[in-house]
């Protein structure tokens, strides 16, 4: 009873007024922030034309539109030790880690200069060096891993958190349920982001599940939540600090329901016959979290023009680069399928 008192008392949100973000934010991150969500949304556009020329393979999950929810929740967290862990819609999230643009590229192409030398592909790399723990293939399957990592920071008596993401299509798994309450009762460090683009493969939330308000999912094992604006990377960098500190406080895990909206299909072969045009159209025009952003900016003489120019070569050219890097690469060894394949454990040493 105790516990479900103090539940309640957390900071929590309704679907119809999600937390906006606050004003403490300087002139120099807000342009860091719109250089990093620009990254990502040319990176993805460039991996999509180099999907239909037939130069990536496989599966290819775009993350164009949701780019404020990652570069805001990356702001809030020391990217030296904190863990950070999501899907198979990746790519963003390795980017904002600050992962190499030609390793991404690379291994989207499967070239041996990608991040797990070609054999990965778009939906499972990591980089230890960047605490960036996959891309996983499957749904809500990262949430337990995350959950342990969380438990493994604990363990060894770190002051770090792990984010873990999945997606509205994943919040109803078994397994997130049952990591859940692990988080909860050994009260882990863990903040579960769940970034609610409205669909799943093909099916809207309300069709999916039976709570929407998907922040509650934690409410029955006493893990306070909140619905954000996931398409205002200062709403999201406000809820982040929230609920990373409460994390670092040894206070257990936290929910983020972040509203966000992907613009593409859920993936490249998916042509998105379940929603309008016209729905999409709308929410470009009126909620794209880098049109936003640089509208901010420039009424707050933030930026100028010719600064704004500037960045958009830059990561024109940082994409351009990552893309030439990708195609010219060479294919992996074919000795390269007997790597990583296993971990032999060296012999104990005598006394």
């Amino acid at each position: 009873m105790a516990k479900a008192a103090a539940a309640k008392s957390k900071p929590s949100v309704s679907a119809e007024s999600p937390r906006t973000g606050d004003n403490s934010v300087t002139p120099e991150q807000l342009r860091q922030f719109y250089r990093d969500m620009l990254l990502i949304r040319r990176f993805e556009e460039r991996a999509g034309q180099l999907y239909g020329m037939g130069l990536i393979g496989g599966f290819c999950h775009l993350y164009i539109g949701q780019e404020a929810v990652v570069v805001g929740m990356q702001s809030t967290i020391d990217s030296s030790k904190d863990a950070v862990l999501t899907s198979y819609r990746d790519h963003g999230h390795m980017l904002a880690c600050g992962m190499d643009p030609r390793g991404v590229m690379a291994e989207l192409t499967g070239r041996s200069g990608g991040y797990s030398r070609g054999k990965g592909g778009s939906m499972h790399m990591f980089s230890k060096e960047r605490n960036f723990y996959g891309g996983h293939g499957i749904v809500g399957a990262q949430v337990p891993i995350g959950t342990g990592l969380a438990f493994a920071r604990k363990y060894r008596g770190e002051n770090s958190v792990s984010l873990t993401y999945f997606g509205d299509g994943s919040a109803n798994q078994g397994q997130v349920y049952e990591a859940m309450n692990m988080a909860a009762l050994w009260k882990l460090p863990v903040v579960y982001i769940i970034e609610n683009n409205k669909y799943g493969m093909g099916t809207s939330v309300e069709r999916a599940s039976a709570v929407v308000d998907l922040y509650k999912h934690g409410q029955s094992f006493g893990i306070p939540g909140e619905q954000v604006d996931g398409m205002d990377v200062i709403a999201v960098k406000a809820a982040g600090e929230r609920a990373v500190e409460h994390g670092r406080a040894g206070k257990g895990p936290y929910v983020l329901e972040m509203l966000t909206y992907r613009y593409r299909g859920h993936s490249m072969s998916d042509p998105g016959k379940y929603r309008s045009k016209e729905e999409v159209e709308k929410m470009r025009g009126e909620r794209d979290p880098i049109e936003r952003l640089k509208k901010r900016m420039t009424e707050t003489k933030a930026i100028d023009e010719a600064r704004l120019k500037a960045l958009d070569a830059e990561v024109r050219r940082i994409v351009a680069d990552a893309a030439e890097f990708a195609t010219t690469s060479p294919e992996p060894d074919p000795k390269e399928l007997w790597t990583d394949v296993l971990v032999e454990s060296k012999p104990a040493q005598a006394a």
